[in-house]
């Protein structure tokens, strides 16, 4: 363990401060840790760059994001991102800036430990939730059902109903009962899935109709 004798750890709060550090302590015995509240704090603190750091994205003075960046282009320190936030919108600008890996605040430090340990074994750190978003993110997406296919009256009728028409006037253009039109209508709903003649509208108007 004795490349990472020292660390660097960004956080604003001084309860996840302590937490990253003794999971730090607990993975690498001995390891020197410093600490940075804030960005600038923290950008003042990386020359020479830590071999490894954890850094929050919510600070203070802007996004742990920047800090990552920097650290990338120096290109000597594992950053793992510590962090509240397990959505797209913080994952992957995070990803994308550099980090290495990626955990939730939601743990001991034991089980934190145990996934910094990994990284000499070539492991990143990853919070279940985030292994399930980035392979659901990778995933290729599910083919679309083909859209339920209308009669020409059905799409006629349809056509129609987007323009605003009554039934009624439907039933007039077409030549047909209000009866006949109106169970036409209920058929297009069934068969579209939808229960209003707003949503009716909406697909006419994917199809090409309206």
């Amino acid at each position: 363990m004795s490349g990472y004798a020292r660390a660097l750890v960004v956080d604003d709060l001084a309860a996840s401060r302590d937490w990253l550090e003794r999971a730090l302590a607990l993975a690498f015995p001995g390891i020197a840790v410093e600490s940075a509240a804030s960005v600038a704090e923290a950008l003042a603190r990386i020359d020479p760059p830590p071999p490894l750091a954890l850094v929050d994205l919510g600070l203070p003075d802007g996004s742990g994001v920047r800090v990552i960046e920097e650290l990338g282009r120096r290109g000597a320190t594992v950053t793992i991102v510590a962090t509240v936030f397990d959505d797209d919108a913080h994952l992957f600008p995070a990803l994308r800036a550099g980090a290495q890996g990626y955990v939730l605040k939601d743990q001991p430090p034991e089980a934190l430990a145990a996934m910094l340990q990994g990284i000499a074994a070539g492991q990143p750190p990853l919070s279940p939730s985030i292994a399930r978003r980035l392979l659901q993110h990778f995933r290729p997406p599910a083919p679309e059902p083909d859209a339920p296919a209308l009669t020409p009256r059905e799409t006629e009728v349809l056509r129609l109903t987007a323009k605003g028409l009554t039934v009624q006037e439907v039933a007039d253009l077409l030549g047909l009962s209000r009866h006949t039109a109106g169970g036409y209508l209920k058929d297009i709903y069934r068969k579209l899935s939808v229960s209003t003649r707003a949503e009716a509208a909406l697909e006419a108007a994917r199809r090409g109709l309206a």
